[in-house]
């Protein structure tokens, strides 16, 4: 299959028209799957309703269909024709976040989607991405649009067109190359459900932000304990893993550097995975520099970038600095435990 790739500067006045983006509303229109950009990361679109397209989406990511995906929207009317109801508390986080990094868990309306999209569930989670390309596409298309990272299932999310054309040219209909993204982190995701919402995937909106406007919220125990099941999209896999072996290391730089310097007497090339703060520290085969430590929305926006640079590297293991469980730092360490899968030197 030839993957069609438009490019579309997200900002150019979009609403001025784009026929790159009314081919690719088509192609999903017709059940093909086509990747776009979102302020977090690439998704790989299919419409929602039909069997045919969520399929295709499996097959291209090599994703485990009992695996439920996220449906974006481009309006909360689009809304109304999914979900069974509305409760209060989310429509609070909705105008307080929407559009935004945030996928709210609802009830799902019988019949309303494909069982394949909702893994037979008889909840969905929806979010309203905020990029305009996004919003664009989804409102040519005017579809529900089932959307995972546009990624091979279990390596690192894609933020660049670059990356998806890495993992699936060739297996997908097209790419929207609307430029990098900007958080970076998927969307938090969270149960509306209950009487007390809960955060299922840590992501680009933190628990302290939605506290401030429903009050208590709180975390799906499997984010606090691996064993436990999680029930968020996603989270129930290896993901976003490096070829190489990666050691999360809670010990300061010093040590970091004692593990490198180890390796390589023993022949290895070993990488690290730094802030700007230290970059200068370190004497390693590979270094990515993630962002700035103060500052941790920088180091969400380029995780998944330095974590994909590392197979371009050839090092045969991965050391990476933490980071705080507050504010975005969660779902950054959610997502580096994901892919050092818990491995953590003391």
């Amino acid at each position: 299959m030839k993957t069609n790739i438009w490019s579309v500067d997200k900002y150019v006045d979009i609403d001025s028209g784009y026929p790159q983006i009314q081919q690719a509303a088509d192609l999903l229109n017709k059940n093909e799957v086509v990747a776009f950009p979102t302020e977090t990361v690439y998704g790989l679109g299919g419409n929602a309703k039909s069997d045919e397209a969520i399929a295709k989406i499996f097959a291209a990511k090599g994703r485990p269909s009992d695996n439920p995906l996220i449906i974006h929207i481009a309006n909360k009317e689009q809304l109304t024709e999914l979900v069974s109801e509305v409760p209060e508390k989310a429509e609070q986080l909705m105008e307080a976040f929407w559009p935004g990094a945030l996928t709210i868990i609802f009830r799902l309306k019988e019949g309303a989607l494909s069982k394949l999209a909702t893994a037979g569930l008889v909840t969905v989670g929806v979010r309203m991405p905020d990029h305009p390309v996004a919003l664009r596409l989804l409102e040519e298309a005017n579809l529900p649009i089932a959307a995972p990272s546009a990624n091979t299932s279990g390596k690192p999310s894609p933020t660049t067109a670059l990356h998806v054309k890495e993992d699936l040219d060739s297996i997908i209909a097209g790419i929207v190359d609307g430029g990098p993204t900007g958080v970076g982190v998927e969307s938090t995701v969270i149960d509306c459900t209950d009487a007390v919402p809960t955060i299922l995937r840590p992501g680009g909106v933190s628990q302290e932000e939605m506290e401030k406007v429903i009050g208590e919220v709180k975390l799906d125990k499997a984010l606090v304990n691996k064993e436990s099941a999680p029930k968020a999209p996603g989270m129930k896999y290896t993901h976003y893993a490096p070829n190489a072996p990666l050691f999360l290391v809670k010990a300061p730089r010093e040590r970091i550097q004692e593990l490198v310097a180890e390796e390589r007497r023993n022949g290895k090339k070993a990488g690290v995975l730094t802030t700007e703060e230290n970059q200068d520290f370190y004497q390693a085969d590979y270094i990515f520099v993630c962002g700035k430590r103060a500052e941790l929305s920088t180091v969400a926006a380029n995780l998944y970038d330095g974590l994909r640079s590392f197979n371009h590297s050839n090092v045969d293991i991965i050391f990476s600095e933490m980071f705080p469980y507050e504010g975005l730092g969660y779902a950054i360490m959610n997502r580096l435990m994901k892919a050092a899968s818990h491995q953590v030197i003391e």
